[in-house]
């Protein structure tokens, strides 16, 4: 790494030094497929801990908390059984040792999201979830929260990733962290105004169905980011199902078993409504795909985020993290794909139609182009998504 403070997303040569260098240990060195291009997977240790609730360590450490929250051991190391709607904290493999000069942030893993287990990592002294201050010396922890499914997961299994970011010199200056707690984290540097327009245009960010760029005058760009509407059309990509909700269901979803779960065991699939509106029922599940294909350049990253908190009662993502590459390919091959939206409606049933922008999409530039991509050749799991369930379901067809 030639210049400290020259900012963006580590990439995965970069990650792969960082390991080298011991500022990231404890993984498992049999692991296969553990850098991503541009993060991270974490790694489940041996024992996980049923909780009364979930916290933040605030000024203290994550294990005296969980003293006083403690109600017992889960052994996983042959695999142990987390219970639908209950909370467990995981001690992770990995330890940080971060230099001043990087900040980290984690997110759920697609598959992880899909399966609707709600998960966000926790450091010492935190007062933020998912936000890993710069100089961060200590474990990590992950909060685990089946909400539909019981499911079964082991040791060295790995449901969250982890990138890392360059800040300023006045980001990570001691008497600037409770500012970095609550206001720089929010000011990552994401692309915005001119630059992101010009990156649109350059790079053709979204295309439509039919393999066609969708120029900036339909209204997709925000001043910050791609404004992504949700698709309840018929698609031939999916034999006309346009959607998934979960069904009440006592079987154990074992994270092991990739491919072996029949989705109708699970899942009820939505077909296009006769009107083009569709009613959302208060906290459940579902699971759908944007109208538009997206496309992430190799020297940018990108974040799905909420739309807008007073457009609906609707939280519309839980795993967030695009890869450089994803609907893109090594030049520019790849005519976009689609991202897929876990949606949870709080409070009250919520009407949504097809073309309803329901999500944001903000890309962050790469220090530098990964040496991998997000694509077949890493054995990415959704490359050449449409509308897809977790890996853990058999494919149809």
């Amino acid at each position: 790494m030639n210049s400290r403070f020259h900012g963006g997303v580590l990439p995965s040569q970069e990650l792969q030094v960082l390991i080298g260098r011991g500022v990231i240990t404890g993984a498992p060195a049999e692991s296969v497929g553990i850098l991503q291009p541009a993060s991270i997977d974490l790694t489940l240790g041996s024992v996980g801990y049923r909780i009364q609730s979930s916290f933040l360590p605030q000024n203290g450490a994550v294990e005296e908390r969980m003293s006083e929250l403690v109600m017992y051991e889960v052994d996983l190391r042959s695999g142990g059984i987390l219970e639908k709607g209950a909370v467990y904290l995981i001690p992770l493999m990995e330890q940080l040792s971060l230099p001043s000069y990087l900040m980290g942030k984690t997110n759920p893993k697609s598959s992880t999201g899909r399966l609707d287990v709600f998960t966000r990592v926790i450091s010492d002294h935190a007062k933020r979830f998912e936000e890993i201050t710069p100089g961060y010396h200590g474990g990590l922890y992950l909060e685990v929260v089946p909400r539909s499914f019981t499911i079964k997961v082991k040791t060295g299994q790995r449901l969250n990733q982890l990138r890392l970011y360059n800040v300023t010199p006045e980001e990570s200056a001691p008497d600037q962290r409770e500012i970095f707690e609550s206001e720089l984290v929010t000011r990552r540097r994401y692309v915005h105004g001119s630059d992101f327009r010009g990156l649109y245009r350059k790079e053709e960010l979204l295309y439509d169905g039919n393999g066609h760029f969708i120029g900036d005058h339909h209204g997709h760009i925000g001043r910050d980011g791609l404004l992504m509407s949700v698709n309840l059309d018929s698609s031939l990509e999916n034999g006309g199902v346009i959607g998934y909700k979960t069904k009440k269901n006592s079987q154990v979803l074992d994270l092991e078993r990739v491919g072996e779960y029949d989705t109708d065991d699970f899942w009820e699939t939505i077909h296009p409504p006769k009107n083009g509106r569709l009613i959302l029922e208060p906290e459940e599940f579902y699971i759908f795909a944007s109208k538009e294909l997206i496309r992430i350049p190799l020297d940018y990253a990108a974040e799905m985020v909420e739309f807008d908190a007073g457009s609906g009662e609707l939280r519309t993502h839980y795993a967030g993290f695009f890869d450089p590459g994803f609907g893109y390919g090594l030049n520019g091959e790849v005519k976009g794909t689609r991202a897929v939206l876990e949606v949870r409606p709080h409070d009250v049933p919520f009407i949504i139609e097809s073309g309803q922008i329901l999500f944001k999409m903000k890309y962050e530039p790469m220090r530098s182009k990964p040496e991998i991509y997000y694509g077949a050749e890493i054995g990415s799991n959704y490359h050449n998504q449409s509308l897809k369930l977790s890996k853990l379901f058999k494919t149809k067809g």
